[in-house]
């Protein structure tokens, strides 16, 4: 069984850098599950170099834009053999949950139709297949509920949506971390020990 860690927060609140730095220390064989979707070519562009920057340290990425779970049953050995994934990887880093409920929302571009009790359906057959893997797992989210209420209703939609995957996905998960400020707050279970340190770090050193 696998061990879930869900990692949220604000935007640029250090949690992509601490969700590898702490999935660095779990094992050499690494894989990133990217959920962003190309939208045109300087997308394509941000994409494809930052598939080569994680290559550099380890690291293998899988684009998947809407189902998580089944790229995840794709790794546990029961359903997928070792030479085509399964028991491949030492660790998962899936980034990030947010943008995966924004490609669902609008997987229709006529109608945005997503529910809440459907997405968490979907939330929690994401956690089941990430359970059954023999490698821990990181998930990455964002917090999008803190500030003003938006002013338009597909918006509303997608807070709500958001918030309800992170409700349930933090309900399964051994651990949560909330990323403030770079600085990681455990909120459920404990931090781990971990050589990632808030980018400013060795600047503040030299003060």
């Amino acid at each position: 069984m696998s061990e879930i860690t869900l990692i949220t927060g604000g935007c640029r609140s250090g949690k992509s850098r601490y969700a590898r730095r702490a999935a660095e220390d779990r094992g050499e064989k690494r894989l990133f599950i990217a959920t962003a979707p190309i939208l045109d070519d300087e997308m394509r562009h941000r994409v494809a170099r930052h598939r080569a920057e994680r290559h550099k340290q380890g690291w293998d990425t899988w684009e998947e834009q809407y189902d998580l779970a089944d790229r995840l049953r794709q790794l546990d050995p029961r359903s997928a053999p070792a030479s085509k994934g399964g028991s491949r990887y030492d660790v998962v880093l899936c980034d990030c949950l947010t943008l995966w409920v924004n490609n669902l929302l609008f997987a229709s571009k006529d109608d945005a139709s997503l529910e809440e009790d459907e997405m968490a359906v979907r939330a929690f057959d994401l956690c089941a297949a990430a359970r059954a893997i023999p490698a821990p797992v990181f998930l990455v989210t964002n917090e999008v509920g803190l500030g003003i209420v938006p002013a338009d209703k597909i918006s509303r939609q997608f807070r709500d949506l958001a918030g309800r995957c992170n409700q349930e996905v933090a309900a399964v998960a051994d651990s949560v971390i909330l990323m403030v400020s770079g600085l990681p707050v455990p909120l459920k279970g404990s931090l781990k020990e971990t050589n990632f340190c808030p980018s400013s770090s060795s600047r503040m050193n030299r003060i």
